[in-house]
């Protein structure tokens, strides 16, 4: 069962989260095969929040994923946005055949509820996505989104890679691939 997590920086928390980098890699080093994805959001210069996509046995393990880690545990994060996610791509972000460096990437979050939408890949941009799918409930039967990682040539052109006028919000990050440097 996979999940996305989105810890949400609360704002000033740049030196606290520079102080704990080695404490949240090494925690994220005890999931390691269970990761989808990660990595940091920005908004502009700023750092915005940290995306993880993991694969867990359950919600509550989602949940401890989540709660436990040392900058939430720290106080860093303002929140933590914690959901059920379908693997609409079957592969990782290592498994991405385009450069990690080449190009922006962006991390794409729609919120919505109700009838679902954007389930299927989008045609013709299957080589800008890392990762791509739907965010659902607890118990996976209702859809409360949908979030992509992707390459694309600015925010705007990220952005349409969602029906945006189907969602209650979208929001736009920019996004670097994570792990140790």
């Amino acid at each position: 069962m996979e999940f996305l997590v989105y810890h949400r920086d609360r704002p000033g928390s740049l030196p606290l989260r520079q102080e704990l980098l080695e404490a949240h890699w090494a925690y994220m080093d005890r999931f390691e095969k269970e990761l989808v994805a990660r990595g940091p959001a920005f908004e502009g210069e700023s750092l915005a929040g940290s995306v993880h996509i993991v694969d867990l046995p359950d919600p509550s393990a989602a949940r401890a994923f989540a709660f436990d880690e040392p900058n939430y545990q720290a106080g860093a994060y303002r929140d933590v946005l914690v959901r059920q996610w379908r693997n609409a791509l079957g592969r990782t972000m290592w498994d991405f055949p385009g450069s990690r460096t080449e190009g922006r990437r962006y991390l794409v979050l729609g919120l919505g509820q109700g009838e679902a939408v954007d389930l299927a890949v989008p045609a013709g941009r299957e080589d800008e996505l890392i990762a791509y799918g739907p965010l659902l409930s607890d118990d996976g039967t209702a859809w409360l989104g949908t979030a992509a990682l992707l390459r694309a040539p600015d925010a705007a052109a990220a952005r349409g890679v969602l029906s945006v006028e189907r969602y209650a919000d979208v929001e736009v990050y920019e996004w670097e691939f994570g792990g140790r440097r």
